[in-house]
C-alpha cells in the first residue's frame, strides 16, 4: 500500500528519546495516520548529540534574543540547535506534512514556555526552534501539533491538506502545464469553495487569465499558495451546506421527486444541526454511483481522504 511522507516528532512514535528518557506515544499517530502516512521521525536534540535522559533545554530571552538552554544553566545548544534545524529543513522537501510535539523547545508549534533571563517566571509566547526553521523553509507545507490534533475540526483539517499537499507534489512532479493546472483546479473548487468564498473567486479568475499568461509556473506557484492558504481555513456548516446545494443541483434532471425531497430534506437537516456532515455526503455519494456524472466523481470534496480514518464523524 502507498504512503505518504510526512515527518513527525520522533517521541511520538514511542522512540524513548524525551529529556527523562520517555516517549510521548500518540496512539492516533502511530495507529490511525500510520495506516497511511510514511514517517520521517526527528529528534532534533537527540541530533546535536544530546543523550536520553539529558537536563531539559528551554527558551530563555536574553537581550531580546531567544536562546536554548539547559533549565540548570549547564549548556546553551542554540547555535547547534539553529544549523541543525535549518539544514534539515531545507532537505525536508520530500515530506507532505509534519507533525510536532506541543510545548517543545525544540519542536513545539506555539504557545511554547519563554523564561526571563533571570529566571523570572515565563510566557507561552514561543515556537520552538526547529518548528520555526521547519515552517518558514517550508511555508506552505501543513503542520500541526499532536496535542491539537484531538481537536475532531483540526484533525480533519490537518489532513485535508496533507493529501491536498501530497496531490499537488505529485502534479509538479510529472510536470505542470497550464492544462494540467486547470483539471487540478476543477477537482478541487468544491472542496476550496468549502473552506473560502473568497479564495474560490481569486483561484478562479487567476486561472481564468491563464490563457494570457507568459509563465504558467508563476501562475502555478500564485494557485498553489491560495490553495494552501484557503483551505487552512475551517469550513463550517453554513460553507459546506452551500456545497452541498451547489452538489445537488447536479442530479436535479435525473433524481424521482421522493429522491429530490429526501437530498434537499437532508441537506437541511444538515444546516440545522440536526445531521453531522457525513449523511448528506453519503446520500450524495449514493445518487453519484446510481446515477454517474463524471465532473462530480472527480471532485475532491467528496473523497478528501480514506474513509477508514473516520474524520467527518461528527462534523
Amino acid at each position: 500500500m502507498y504512503k505518504i511522507k510526512v515527518g513527525i516528532s520522533a517521541c511520538l512514535l514511542g522512540q524513548e528519546v524525551r529529556f527523562d528518557g520517555g516517549h510521548k506515544r500518540s496512539s492516533f499517530c502511530e495507529r490511525d495516520l500510520g495506516a497511511h502516512f510514511d514517517y520521517h521521525p526527528v529528534c532534533p536534540e537527540m541530533a546535536i548529540g544530546l543523550g536520553a535522559p539529558r537536563a531539559a533545554i528551554r527558551l530563555v530571552k536574553r537581550h531580546g534574543e531567544i536562546r536554548a538552554e539547559a533549565s540548570n544553566g549547564s549548556f546553551d545548544v542554540t547555535e547547534k540547535l539553529i544549523a541543525f534545524s535549518e539544514q534539515k529543513a531545507r532537505q525536508l522537501d520530500f515530506i507532505s506534512g509534519y507533525i510536532l510535539c506541543a510545548k517543545s523547545p525544540s519542536c513545539g508549534m506555539e504557545r511554547v514556555k519563554v523564561y526571563g533571563a533571570n529566571n523570572e517566571g515565563s510566557a507561552k509566547e514561543g515556537i520552538g526552534l526547529f518548528a520555526k526553521a521547519l515552517m518558514e523553509a517550508n511555508p506552505l507545507l501543513p503542520v500541526e501539533e499532536d496535542g491539537r490534533l484531538c481537536d475532531p475540526i483540526l484533525r480533519e483539517n490537518f489532513v485535508l491538506r496533507v493529501f491536498a499537499y501530497h496531490d499537488w507534489q505529485q502534479l509538479c512532479a510529472r510536470g505542470i502545464t497550464a492544462s494540467a493546472l486547470i483539471r487540478f483546479h476543477s477537482r478541487y473548487k468544491y472542496l476550496v469553495l468549502s473552506h473560502a468564498t473568497t479564495h474560490y473567486r481569486i483561484l478562479g479568475k487567476l486561472l481564468g487569465n491563464l490563457g494570457k499568461a507568459t509563465n504558467v509556473q508563476e501562475v502555478a506557484d500564485n494557485y498553489i499558495k491560495g490553495l494552501m492558504t484557503a483551505l487552512t481555513l475551517r469550513a463550517n456548516r453554513r460553507s459546506h451546506t452551500n456545497v452541498l446545494m451547489h452538489l445537488q443541483g447536479y442530479f436535479k434532471r435525473v433524481l424521482t421527486p421522493a429522491q429530490k425531497q429526501e437530498l434537499a430534506d437532508t441537506i437541511d437537516k444538515y444546516r440545522t444541526g440536526i445531521f453531522p456532515l457525513l449523511v448528506p455526503l453519503t446520500l450524495i455519494r449514493h445518487y453519484l454511483r446510481e446515477y454517474p456524472n463524471p465532473y462530480l466523481a472527480e471532485q475532491v470534496y467528496l473523497n478528501p481522504h480514506p474513509d477508514t480514518l473516520k474524520l467527518r464523524y461528527g462534523l
